[in-house]
């Protein structure tokens, strides 16, 4: 490629002005894509001037002031006559910027811009490496601090980060690009008894110190991108599963999460057989309190988890896969740009489905598959075909319909390609593009190419393909492979019987979690107080313990006003943070007038605090409330 050539060859004459520390290895580093379609308007760096290459991290957690505070010390590759760097910062209280020797160096602040944040400058002089003393705000977007009562053990305090997209530039003052992959180690300071995790490899024992705190290291020697760099902290305890796979969890939830997880190991063996070995030491996840956002963040070698997924049967263990296949789509070769997200989450998207195939079999995989369609078309039918969003690129300014574009439209591509060419031809294709921009960023022009020159060959095969109008065009393109028609055909005929009588289905509790949801996301929308009654006795509704049937029960319940499921969904977003339960719910109840809207703001007002920065800025902008 030429764009990534021209970058290489950028790495490599910048690497002649780096100065590394003289007693460890040379470290590797990522090239910086200079094309057009790569330049990322999220950050304020200009990488083609000056990057970060490494940071090294000295800190301590203060709890009680709900602070993180010590040194960043930067390593920068410079252009010959560049004056300056220029990092992201958001919020960041900076004490001092110096050199290794300790001499001042001129910086500068400049205005801030919403989330974006702002550009910290400093001029460089003939300093290779930058000493950075500064502090997180309190309030700082990345970070959520958890009081005692919000953890399960209710005794200690807990911590946890969350940095996709744009948020570690409110703790780590860097260049916060997906585009700038960076090595980094850490020193964390923390007072005991808590124990601190990041996504990096655990360098020895932690070493104890005086007012009681000890200091933990970690090492991550592969470049990443920013927002890949993660911490946690709190009264948690680790068990293993297999010789490279574990699971952190605070005590009270560890013997779930280890019954959940406890196939973890069987799954990477399973990645590995497909798209080659898995390239980070460890694999090991920690489940979270349920304050954390998302259902899952694949952060290196210590994926965060939701404990919102554990069921008590494993029936949700995708989310597992779907966090493993990020250390292939995502981790390893990642999205230069936001609007290319879809390389990161539809190409992990249709490698989950391939573990899930091969742990738990054809049948649950296809009617994922058949779930994952319905979502695309329920977006389609709300934004229309033709909308810009529904593309796999978004240009700059274009906002995504949403993640049934961004994950299951991606998904959708692949597996059109796989049964159009055949899988054992697909999967050498996809193997060897991750070989090939293994710790690199990538664009869609980049897969786009490759696409066309080692897998379909021809330019007539492209076009035949549809490669071009997968990626850049709206909605789906003409040779969608359609799920398989029979995934849910025993659902699809108990939900037509139900509409066309009430008949309820027999044998609910020996379905799939995939066949209830089916079946609950095609019940009827309006239901009167006796029907809703009706269902939620016969099925349990009310007390599964699986959260994507108890969600789709209360969206159901609370757009027919049904009373009884009020207290209920004030029980569910007291306890859940998570921003694809949280969002739609609160969605839900302010679009009932003036019978929801108080019930929503009710709640919001007693609940928001409890949430992380991503579902408050989310749920914001529908309830509007402070």
């Amino acid at each position: 490629m030429r764009n990534l050539a021209l970058a290489l060859s950028l790495a490599l004459s910048l690497g002649a002005c780096s100065t590394a520390p003289s007693t460890e290895a040379p470290r590797l580093v990522a090239p910086i894509l200079t094309s057009a379609d790569a330049l990322d308007t999220s950050t304020y760096a200009r990488p083609q001037e000056a990057r970060v290459t490494h940071v090294a991290l000295d800190l301590e957690l203060d709890f009680a002031g709900k602070a993180v505070r010590g040194t960043a010390m930067l390593d920068v590759l410079a252009q010959p006559g560049a004056r300056q760097i220029v990092l992201d910062s958001d919020g960041l209280q900076i004490e001092s910027i110096t050199d290794t020797a300790g001499n001042p160096l001129v910086w500068s602040m400049g205005e801030a811009a919403g989330e974006k944040g702002a550009p910290l400058s400093i001029t460089l002089g003939d300093a290779r490496q930058v000493v950075i003393r500064y502090a997180a705000n309190p309030q700082a977007s990345a970070l959520q601090w958890l009081a005692p009562e919000q953890t399960a053990g209710k005794v200690h305090p807990f911590l946890f980060s969350q940095g996709q997209a744009i948020l570690n530039r409110s703790w780590i003052p860097t260049q916060d690009s997906p585009g700038i992959r960076q090595t980094w180690k850490a020193r964390v300071v923390a007072p005991k008894p808590l124990d601190v995790v990041m996504s990096g490899i655990l360098q020895g024992k932690p070493e104890e110190l005086a007012g009681g705190k000890r200091a933990f290291r970690f090492a991550m020697d592969k470049p990443v991108a920013p927002y890949l760099i993660a911490i946690a902290a709190g009264d948690i305890d680790f068990r293993a599963i297999g010789p490279r796979t574990g699971v952190w969890a605070e005590p009270a939830m560890l013997d779930k999460a280890h019954a959940e997880v406890v196939e973890t190991e069987a799954m990477v063996e399973a990645a590995e057989s497909l798209y080659g070995p898995y390239r980070w030491g460890r694999y090991d996840m920690i489940v979270l309190p349920p304050a954390f956002p998302y259902g899952g963040m694949e952060n290196p070698v210590m994926t965060f988890l939701t404990p919102t997924f554990i069921a008590g049967d494993r029936s949700l263990t995708g989310l597992v896969a779907h966090e493993l296949a990020h250390s292939w789509s995502g981790n390893l070769v990642t999205n230069a740009v936001w609007g290319d997200g879809w390389l990161n989450e539809g190409v992990t998207s249709y490698f989950e489905n391939r573990i899930v195939e091969e742990i738990y079999g054809a049948k649950r995989a296809r009617q994922e598959v058949a779930l994952d369609t319905m979502a695309i078309m329920e977006t389609l039918a709300e934004v229309g075909v033709d909308a810009p969003g529904t593309a796999l690129h978004q240009p700059d300014g274009t906002e995504s319909a949403g993640s049934a574009i961004i994950y299951n439209k991606g998904a959708a591509f692949l597996r059109t390609l796989e049964q159009d060419v055949g899988r054992e031809r697909f999967d050498a294709w996809l193997r060897q593009w991750f070989d090939k921009h293994a710790f690199q960023p990538a664009t869609s022009a980049m897969i786009y190419e490759d696409l066309k020159a080692n897998l379909a060959g021809s330019e007539d095969e492209a076009a035949r393909l549809r490669l071009r109008e997968w990626i850049y065009g709206p909605g789906l393109p003409a040779n969608f492979a359609q799920p398989d028609p029979a995934a849910f055909a025993a659902i699809d005929a108990a939900n037509a019987a139900y509409a066309a009588s009430g008949d309820l289905p027999q044998g609910w509790r020996a379905w799939t979690s995939a066949e209830r949801q089916r079946f609950l996301q095609n019940v009827p929308a309006e239901r009167t107080a006796g029907e809703l009654a009706r269902l939620d006795e016969t099925l349990g509704l009310s007390t599964t313990g699986n959260n994507e049937e108890l969600f789709l029960w209360l969206r159901l319940a609370l757009a027919n006003r049904y009373e009884p499921a009020v207290p209920q969904a004030e029980r569910f977003l007291s306890n859940v943070g998570r921003t694809k339960f949280v969002r739609p719910l609160f969605a839900t109840l302010m679009g009932e007038g003036e019978w929801g809207q108080p019930i929503a703001r009710r709640i919001y007002g007693q609940t928001r605090a409890s949430y992380h920065t991503v579902t408050q800025r989310a749920v914001d902008r529908i309830v509007r409330a402070d």
